[in-house]
């Protein structure tokens, strides 16, 4: 029987990262380096991806800073040609990268904000899964994580775009997992609450609402990115290896809190 201690282990993996320059990307990232991982920090600025990748190299994991776009069709086929140029090759991606630039009533957001939203949270996770596709066909299997959000299953308010782009992401990833077993490639989805990082910023800056939320909460507190990794790490390694379709929570009990 293996060690199931060494199941979590990554060495040799090469994984990608997307909008890993900070918060959850960034906590998911440094999670899969420490168990061993090649990682690709990846986000819109070099300079942004630089810094990271030179912080974890100096802590003795192995990095690489690779700018891209992910709603530039371009720069996704270059994170990928890179990539496999640097380490040979694609193990895990993590799809974490995503927008939300409106907070308000569905019915105030203009055409050009919907397209642009499906664009980033629900195309680019699309192309850049069948982009990885061809390399880890190669390498005997891999595994696809979509980072999706508990909006994409409980509609909250003010955020109904950003929630129709993760509940489309869920479905992405179903469809994943049931159309690429057969190659040996897993896909899941982590769906977390309310976790401190700029996207979520509108939310956890209106101290009215925090302490409503954390009054409801079963945990009593909004999460910190690092928190999202360690399921990240699971599902990227053989300890999840009987883990495809999956859709799961780290939402300090929101979904069942009423």
């Amino acid at each position: 029987m293996d060690s199931i201690k060494e199941s979590f282990q990554l060495q040799g993996k090469v994984a990608i990262i997307t909008g890993s320059s900070k918060g959850i990307g960034k906590a998911i990232a440094r999670g899969l380096a420490e168990h061993g991982a090649k990682v690709v920090i990846s986000s819109r600025k070099q300079d942004a991806v630089d810094e990271v990748a030179a912080e974890f190299n100096a802590q003795g994991f192995e990095a690489v800073g690779i700018a891209c776009h992910i709603g530039d069709a371009a720069q996704r086929e270059a994170l990928i040609e890179k990539t496999i140029a640097h380490f040979g090759g694609i193990d895990i991606l993590v799809n974490n990268a995503a927008i939300n630039p409106v907070f308000g009533p569905v019915e105030d957001a203009s055409p050009e904000v919907f397209d642009k939203i499906m664009a980033v949270n629900v195309k680019a996770p699309w192309v850049l899964s069948n982009l990885c596709l061809p390399s880890m066909k190669e390498r005997g299997g891999g595994a696809v994580i979509n980072i999706s959000s508990v909006e994409g299953i409980h509609p909250g308010f003010g955020l109904g775009l950003y929630s129709t782009s993760k509940a489309a992401l869920i479905m992405l990833t179903k469809n994943q997992a049931k159309e690429w077993g057969k190659y040996g490639i897993r896909s899941n989805a982590i769906c977390p609450g309310l976790v401190k990082t700029k996207l979520s910023a509108a939310l956890w800056q209106n101290e009215k609402l925090v302490k409503k939320l954390e009054s409801t909460l079963p945990s009593g507190r909004m999460a910190m990115p690092n928190e999202m990794a360690g399921l990240a790490v699971l599902l990227a390694s053989s300890a999840g290896s009987y883990m495809t379709g999956g859709i799961y929570t780290a939402d300090g009990g929101y979904l069942i809190a009423g």
